[in-house]
């Protein structure tokens, strides 16, 4: 068995455990995007999110960048990672110095960030998508079939984790889940933000130490983040 094949069974199995009856939504994000950094050849990858009302949200990322490209996207309305949410379609674009003619009031912001290619991958389960997974690598090139086929996999267990059951009653507990991840990252958001400035670090630093308290801990992200900026811990 190949590598990337141990490293896709280990991840899937990581979305498994996280599965508990009252799982939370942020943390089996943020696991799917860390492990997408081990799997694929990105640098950063990240998700964008239908809140319960549409609107599409920058709910998990690995980096800074890729948050600040999410977020960019949203402003402008275009880009791939809205496109994919949009048509239900993988969006790969493997150099993103030529999409002045497809995204235009992107474009430049694109080139800004840093990133060379961009691969959006819907969070579909049948009719219904609820965000993409975005892979952000930092050389040019295509997103290969294995890749495709191995995130697309990973989207969809996560979807399907976020979805579970159709019925209206399973559908309600969704929207609710969906607004508490929401919920969870503005905790998140403003956690970086103070240790950020408490410490005299960056962003990204101070997101990186949060995160590793809540693995060691083994407590949720949010969680810490609540504590963290309530006076109740200091990380």
């Amino acid at each position: 068995m190949s590598t990337r094949e141990d490293q896709l069974l280990h991840t899937v199995g990581v979305l498994a455990d996280s599965l508990v009856d009252d799982f939370d939504v942020v943390e089996l994000l943020q696991v799917l995007v860390d492990e997408c950094t081990t799997i694929f050849d990105i640098v950063a990858a990240g998700i964008l999110l239908r809140g319960p009302e549409g609107d599409l949200e920058v709910i998990v990322s690995t980096s800074e960048r890729s948050e600040f490209v999410g977020l960019m996207q949203l402003r402008v309305g275009e880009g791939p990672c809205v496109e994919a949410v949009a048509t239900g379609r993988v969006v790969s674009v493997p150099d993103l110095s030529h999409i002045s003619d497809r995204w235009p009031a992107f474009a430049s912001l694109a080139m800004e960030s840093g990133f060379a290619s961009l691969h959006a991958i819907p969070m579909r389960l049948r009719s219904t998508t609820i965000g993409s997974l975005n892979l952000f690598g930092e050389r040019i090139g295509a997103l290969n079939e294995p890749d495709a086929t191995a995130a697309k996999t990973l989207a969809d267990i996560a979807t399907i984790s976020i979805l579970q059951q159709r019925t209206a009653e399973e559908s309600a507990l969704a929207r609710a889940q969906l607004q508490r991840a929401l919920d969870s990252r503005v905790v998140i958001e403003q956690a970086k933000g103070y240790v950020a400035q408490l410490e005299g670090i960056d962003m990204e630093a101070a997101f990186q130490r949060i995160r590793a308290h809540a693995r060691t801990s083994q407590t949720r992200l949010s969680l810490v983040a609540e504590a963290i900026i309530t006076g109740r811990l200091a990380v």
